[in-house]
């Protein structure tokens, strides 16, 4: 039997995430609330989407939306010039989990995705979970 594509991840507290306009990742603070965990960790929902208490800058900013990248970006003549990282998230993660739910919202995996205000759009890049599945 041919093996199926690897299942979604569920994501805990401390994975790691990428902004497409952000020069270094981030970590999820997922704050405890659920008593749910996995290895100690609390697993995070769409509903974890809150900047700075929950999605960390990612350093810098190269998005020319962003209008503190676009001030200093003219100020340099047009040479790109990223400016720190202050996320501004446009609602929750997207897809959720169609399996697990926590306190009524569905478990965050790390096929989710969400997006900043100045078109970023964060991804996850390492669940945290080692094995934990949507399926199991």
């Amino acid at each position: 039997m041919a093996p199926s594509a690897a299942m979604p991840k569920l994501v805990v507290d401390g994975a790691l995430l990428q902004c497409s306009m952000g020069t270094a990742p981030a970590k999820l603070t997922v704050l405890p609330s659920s008593g749910l965990s996995d290895q100690s960790r609390p697993l995070a929902t769409v509903q974890d989407a809150r900047p700075m208490a929950n999605i960390n800058p990612f350093v810098m900013c190269r998005s020319t939306a962003n209008p503190q990248v676009a001030l200093a970006t003219a100020a340099s003549f047009g040479v790109l010039s990223p400016q720190p990282c202050v996320p501004v998230i446009v609602g929750a993660w997207t897809p959720g989990s169609d399996v697990v739910t926590l306190e009524g919202s569905p478990a965050l995996h790390d096929a989710s995705t969400c997006s900043c205000v100045w078109a970023g759009v964060i991804s996850v890049s390492d669940a945290g979970t080692v094995g934990l599945s949507d399926t199991e």
